[in-house]
């Protein structure tokens, strides 16, 4: 009877902590640990998609936070209409172009991060006559990117190292850098802005070809506050908004993506040639001139807010009209 007794007892005990809100065996839940996100990332082919190669390999080993899915194209054309329609997370293209998007889909798009600065060259083949701007006074430039950046930023250092891009120079734009090559091919001599990888492309059919000097380098000796940036990483406000963690660790996986490219060039340019991005020969030659990086947070915002102000000045239409709002730099909380 004792026995019945003490057991009603502790059962009274039990059930009246309980109800206080007194139990000390009760479990507080921990946080659950983020597991991932499916990331749909959209490329070009060139520097712009070389330095998450490696991130993508380790995607697919099950190695990565996020698992991802990479789309291809040849012209940001075929991407841009993926990434607004919501079919594409975050793409990598020209970083103008995130400006465009923005401005002309009410801040629908945002920049993660700038992932190519410059990769732009002027080359001479068969001759010894150019070797700084004062020497390119007269000459006869091909190059491709009319109306778009490369444009842009050869008329800027022109005017900025004292020439005038009206009268001191003749461009021929050509639609696209083969062509240039084949036209390099066909004469004894002639100078050129070429990007990477095909700068590396034509040093391999030209022997006699020599690079005169890098627009990057150029731009950065004027000490203007700002960079050449070629490229960077747009993400879909709406993505970034639902889901910041999945976009942390996006950053993380790419920064480590980037760094191991340029560390590992050898393995790096496999990966590249193998996502058929760039042939591996070529790539291996060219990444240490791509100027692979991934830079974000206010370094990002810095040097984009000068670059994009130098192209605003010479054209609004390569801003989209009007340069950016505050709110088209995704910096994390």
């Amino acid at each position: 009877m004792k026995k019945v007794f003490a057991l009603m007892l502790s059962l009274v005990i039990v059930f009246t902590l309980c109800a206080c809100g007194g139990s000390t065996t009760e479990e507080v839940p921990e946080d659950t640990a983020f597991e991932g996100t499916t990331i749909r990332i959209g490329g070009l082919q060139g520097p712009t998609s070389m330095g998450m190669v490696k991130m993508l390999s380790d995607s697919e080993a099950g190695e990565t936070v996020n698992s991802y899915e990479f789309t291809m194209a040849g012209s940001a054309d075929e991407l841009t209409p993926k990434l607004l329609q919501g079919e594409l997370d975050i793409l990598a293209v020209p970083v103008n172009l995130g400006s465009i998007l923005y401005n002309n889909s009410d801040g629908a798009v945002q920049m993660l991060a700038a992932n190519v600065l410059g990769v732009l060259y002027i080359v001479e083949k068969g001759g010894d006559t150019v070797s700084d701007w004062e020497s390119l006074k007269g000459q006869t430039i091909y190059a491709t990117g009319k109306g778009s950046t490369p444009e842009y930023a050869l008329n800027y250092l022109l005017t900025q190292y004292g020439l005038d891009p009206a009268t001191d120079v003749t461009v021929e734009w050509k639609s696209e850098p083969t062509e240039i090559v084949a036209q390099m091919a066909a004469q004894d001599h002639a100078v050129a802005l070429l990007p990477q990888p095909f700068v590396t492309v034509a040093q391999g059919k030209f022997p006699d070809m020599k690079v005169v000097m890098g627009l990057s380098d150029q731009w950065d000796a004027l000490d203007n506050g700002s960079q050449f940036i070629t490229a960077g990483l747009i993400v879909r406000s709406e993505f970034a908004q639902e889901n910041p963690e999945a976009v942390a660790a996006f950053l993380e996986e790419y920064a480590a993506s980037t760094q191991f490219i340029n560390e590992n060039v050898a393995e790096g340019a496999q990966l590249v040639g193998e996502y058929g991005i760039v042939d591996a020969a070529v790539a291996e030659k060219a990444i240490p001139y791509c100027n692979i990086v991934c830079i974000t947070g206010n370094e990002m915002v810095e040097m984009t807010t000068g670059y994009f102000q130098t192209l605003f000045d010479q054209n609004p239409k390569s801003m989209g009209g009007q340069m950016p709002g505050e709110d088209f730099f995704y910096i994390a909380e």
